[in-house]
């Protein structure tokens, strides 16, 4: 056999590989997340906290840990977007490190976690694993900063009109809401002071239900009075 034709052949580019020991059906869930100069300090430590407890939490929570996929994303720099975690199962998940700086190409980042989605979702047919509709949380401190992401919006909120995904936007103190909102239909919520733990236990608690739950149930926000600013 050629080395050309091992590479073809091997575990790593053979998709069904990858659920061949857990063919459940999968809750896929998206993190887009601000970390640009302004997270530097306490917001980024907290960051952090918070994706710890996370992946805690969903190791913890037999469904969910075999049924849930993570990945994420992160905005930062000028124009840069990074996947800090690609799709993995609950059970293999590790935070990631985060580090702040530069500016919030917000746009940009929406419009891979998009394509994400869709590749994942052809991944998940080819293998004939069923699927639940994908969210994904973009949360932020400020507001959008690279050139066009009007429109990177404007495709957040058709793919969620054609039910193609979920979006909730999460705003910190500071974040203009108001432009946060343009990346979903759905109201965007505000984070009491540098409540990330409290935010990503909430979010191991709701996507474990959703993952859980009968063909279409609510995918809203319910029960975030532990990190939503109510004022």
């Amino acid at each position: 056999m050629t080395e050309e034709n091992k590479q073809e052949n091997s575990p790593a580019t053979i998709p069904f590989v990858e659920f061949a020991d857990n063919a459940n059906e999968r809750t896929p869930c998206i993190l887009v997340l601000d970390c640009s100069g302004s997270m530097r300090g306490e917001p980024i430590k907290q960051l952090i906290a918070g994706l710890a407890a996370l992946e805690k939490e969903l190791k913890e929570d037999i469904d969910a840990s075999s049924r849930v996929q993570i990945l994420i994303i992160k905005a930062f720099g000028k124009d840069e977007v990074v996947v800090s975690t690609d799709w993995t199962d609950a059970m293999n998940f590790t935070a990631p490190t985060m580090e702040a700086g530069g500016l919030t190409p917000l746009g940009k980042a929406m419009e891979l976690a998009l394509k994400k989605i869709e590749d994942q979702k052809c991944l998940y047919d080819n293998c004939g694993i069923t699927s639940k509709r994908p969210w994904i949380f973009l949360i932020s401190d400020g507001e959008p900063t690279d050139y066009g992401w009007e429109d990177s919006a404007e495709l957040c909120r058709y793919a969620q009109k054609n039910k193609k995904v979920v979006i909730h936007a999460i705003g910190t103190q500071d974040a203009n809401l108001e432009k946060l909102a343009k990346f979903s239909l759905l109201p965007p919520k505000r984070l009491t002071g540098l409540k990330f733990t409290e935010f990503f236990l909430w979010l191991s608690r709701s996507v474990s239900c959703i993952s859980k739950a009968a063909p279409n149930a609510n995918s809203y926000l319910d029960d975030i009075n532990d990190w939503n600013e109510t004022k």
